[in-house]
């Protein structure tokens, strides 16, 4: 506690690089001991991962060279040096802690100890290992070099090898033949060396060169070895490059037992789903218990990590390879391979995959607890009454079935007939749009959506589908489940997506009107959508860092920006929520869903329509019938950008009644400069950050109850990239009659930051009011 106001170092290097002290954990009280990157607050070394300290506990360098992390009465982690005349410690500007003797000869050194980053200039020597931090399911990944390769493993209890550099595809240098001894980081490569130090491969994984970047080699919790420029301070950012680059190629980029596809799908195989609901009771006889087990058949065509890195058991027949599993105490799974004959037994199941095209795969073996013994007689007596069972329900099924068909086919085909007398008139409308997408069958998007089997999201008028054509390309498919209002709807977002273009707009890719069929096919955005990522409650949440916040924010008014001015009509998308905010692969902001949208004439400033939106997000104007005009959707966004600054919804009814409306509760911390308070606690990021108080004003602007009082997109674009100043917004009507000298004219052309009002302007009213219910 001694150097809390140091935030716990107590040593630096001579440039202030790295720091080396105490580093609170997850648990405020519990602290670790680590060498910390100060630029971008990323640590690079952990003495004492397993082992956690409280503040009562010390760092020592004692007279007899011992050097360790006392713990109570005991020793969370020692350099091992007792003895042996330690005379100084220093921090390297590498990132090497280094334990000096007599004459300056090192005695230890962090970098001979690695934990789970590799820093340039660091030998990662036979010998070593990367271990990383366990995942949710406590499995922990390691990075060794063994038999002269360097190999990716799962620590099970028999370790399963996932990636080897002798597989990977991606090293250059490949004409030189030996065995790695040891591999280093050096500018934007990773070397990999023979014991004679001959340069045997490279595995380039940035385009930037600069030989004065400093990268870190970080192997995470999901098993990928990942590389990041530390140059780039807290904003710091992952490389495209990945170990291994296929995601569903580490252990458990899903659940144990689920199948991974389409790089980040997880499903539960259906035989699974269905008996066990995905967590069947995983059978060993090891342990000298009596419990009956059986093979249960989980599914075929299916593949998994460790295949391409073992040798099979044996090769024969299914059923022999069914009898080596039941006969060896330790096996849990089986894989079998038809065309080879291959059986492969494991004692532990990560993740699976889907075969590979043109790929029979694996079937796939479990062995499930059945708990104890029954006769072979009760099970025959139960065999045959469940099988009496099965034919007289089948027997009814079918029957009614029959019945069933026919009455469908003769109604399709009074159906058949409506749908032939309008198709005119709908080829006639789809005809009429310029520059309308590709057009598809809807068997085309059966095809591509596998029976519309994979369910990506739900909108207000139907659900989305995961899809792929032949070639490759995913596609997010939107099938319309309604008529009347739902194809009003479906015309209303060919016409508007199909005739707009812009980088912040998610792009229509094509559309199916065939009968009663409306489908939209969109590019598929793999990130998801932003609620995922901003609210801490959210299903497959995950946390976005500041820069990539402010980002989004700023690629979300620009799309707004266009389509309120720039298009040929004046667009008001109507439901801008973070539902309908969309990221692709490098978190790039797509507005989406244009199922509501208005369209106006750039005369027009105000337009009535019926209510439409999202409760939450509506504008006030909304709520009391009054007309609406694009600062609607400015509204909506101003509430968007406040939900992105505080990761939370803006009403969150299991917060105290001062906090659970976040739009008051955000003028209030304004009006008392309490800025922090409105901001994410996760994120780690000065209050007074310039961009921060920019994005803070800008959202407080924009959902201010008074239409005219918000900026025109345009104006939030500048004002957000800096082009402009941002004044302090009104706080209430007190305060706005006060501070009248000092408001934006939004409807100017000119970017300066505050003027004289004109009392002639009609973008200002007398009084402003505080958003939001009271």
């Amino acid at each position: 506690m001694d150097w809390m106001e140091n935030g716990g170092l107590f040593l630096r290097s001579k440039n202030s690089t790295f720091g080396f002290g105490f580093y609170t954990a997850l648990d405020a009280q519990s602290y670790l001991l680590v060498i910390i990157h100060l630029k971008s607050a990323k640590v690079v070394w952990t003495a004492n991962r397993g082992l956690l300290i409280s503040d009562s506990d010390k760092f020592l360098f004692e007279k007899n060279g011992d050097v360790y992390l006392q713990r109570g009465d005991g020793v969370a982690w020692s350099a091992g040096t007792k003895g042996q005349r330690v005379t100084s410690m220093e921090l390297m500007d590498s990132g090497n802690m280094v334990l000096h003797g007599d004459s300056g000869r090192i005695l230890w050194q962090s970098f001979s100890y690695p934990t789970d980053t590799l820093l340039p200039g660091q030998e990662f020597v036979e010998g070593m290992r990367l271990k990383s931090f366990p995942n949710k399911n406590t499995l922990t990944n390691y990075l060794e070099i063994k038999s002269g390769d360097l190999v990716l493993y799962a620590g099970y209890i028999t370790p399963q090898i996932y990636w080897s550099l002798a597989n990977e595809s991606r090293k250059t240098n490949s004409s030189v033949k030996g065995k790695v001894h040891y591999a280093s980081l050096l500018s934007n490569s990773w070397n990999f060396y023979d014991q004679n130090r001959v340069l045997l491969w490279q595995f380039i994984f940035s385009d930037n060169s600069d030989p004065y970047v400093m990268w870190a080699l970080k192997l995470g919790a999901d098993g990928a070895i990942a590389f990041y420029n530390l140059e780039k301070g807290r904003s710091v950012a992952l490389e495209a490059t990945k170990i291994p680059q296929d995601s569903c190629s580490i252990p458990e980029p899903c659940g144990r037992y689920y199948v991974c596809y389409f790089d980040n799908w997880c499903q539960c195989p259906n035989q699974l789903n269905t008996q066990f609901g995905c967590k069947p009771p995983v059978a060993s006889s090891c342990n000298g218990s009596k419990i009956s087990a059986e093979l249960f058949y989980v599914g075929e065509k299916l593949d998994y990590f460790a295949l391409a890195f073992v040798t099979p058991f044996f090769k024969s027949n299914l059923n022999a390879c069914k009898e080596a599993c039941l006969g060896n105490c330790s096996c849990i799974v089986l894989f079998f391979e038809n065309s080879t004959g291959s059986c492969f037994l494991f004692d532990q199941l990560g993740s699976l995959t889907r075969s590979q095209e043109g790929s029979s795969g694996y079937i796939l073996y479990m062995k499930v607890s059945m708990g104890e013994q029954n006769s072979a007689s009760g099970r025959n007596v139960g065999k045959e009454a469940l099988l009496i069972a099965i034919i007289v329900i089948a027997t009814i099924v079918a029957i009614v079935g029959l019945i069933y068909v026919g009455i469908w086919y003769r109604r399709r085909g009074e159906k058949y007939l409506v749908f032939q007398q309008q198709n005119p008139e709908e080829d006639d409308f789809w005809d009429s749009i310029p520059g309308m997408p590709a057009r598809y069958s809807f068997s085309d998007l059966y095809k591509a959506t596998k029976n519309f089997s994979v369910k990506v999201g739900q909108g207000g008028f139907g659900s989305v589908y995961l899809g792929a054509l032949p070639d490759g390309t995913q596609l997010a498919v939107k099938k319309l489940e309604g008529i009347g209002q739902g194809k009003k709807e479906f015309r209303a977002e060919v016409s508007i997506i199909g005739s707009v273009h812009h980088v912040h707009l998610v792009k229509l890719k094509g559309f199916c009107a065939e009968g009663a069929h409306r489908l939209l096919v969109y590019e598929f955005m793999e990130k998801g959508s932003l609620d995922k990522w901003i609210f801490k409650n959210a299903e497959q949440s995950s946390f976005l860092e500041w820069n990539a916040r402010y980002n989004i924010a700023v690629g979300m008014a620009k799309g707004l920006a266009y389509l309120h001015e720039e298009c040929e009509v004046k667009i008001v998308h109507c439901d801008i929520k973070p539902q309908n905010v969309l990221l692709d692969d490098n978190f790039t902001a797509k507005v989406s869903d244009f199922g509501l949208a208005k369209l106006m004439n750039h005369e027009d400033s105000l337009v009535y329509t019926t209510v439409r939106g999202t409760r939450g997000y509506l504008a006030p104007e909304w709520i009391t019938n009054n007309p609406i005009s694009e600062k609607s959707d400015v509204y909506s966004y101003g509430v968007v950008l406040l939900e992105i600054i505080g990761g939370r919804k803006n009403y969150d009814s299991t917060e105290i009644s001062e906090k659970s409306h976040f739009p008051s509760y955000s003028f209030k911390m304004l009006e008392e400069g309490r800025l922090r308070e409105i901001i994410d606690p996760k994120l780690d990021i000065n209050a007074n950050d310039v961009r921060v108080v920019t994005a803070i004003k800008v959202a407080l602007w924009c959902i201010q109850e008074e239409m005219q009082l918000r900026p025109p997109m345009t104006k939030v674009v500048q004002m957000l990239e800096g082009l402009c100043d941002v004044p302090d917004p009104p706080i209430s009507s007190q305060s706005a009659s006060r501070s009248m000298s000092t408001f934006i004219k939004w409807n100017s052309k000119e970017c300066s930051s505050s003027g004289p009002v004109d009392d002639t302007s009609d973008a200002f009213l007398s009084d402003v009011r505080l958003s939001g219910p009271r």
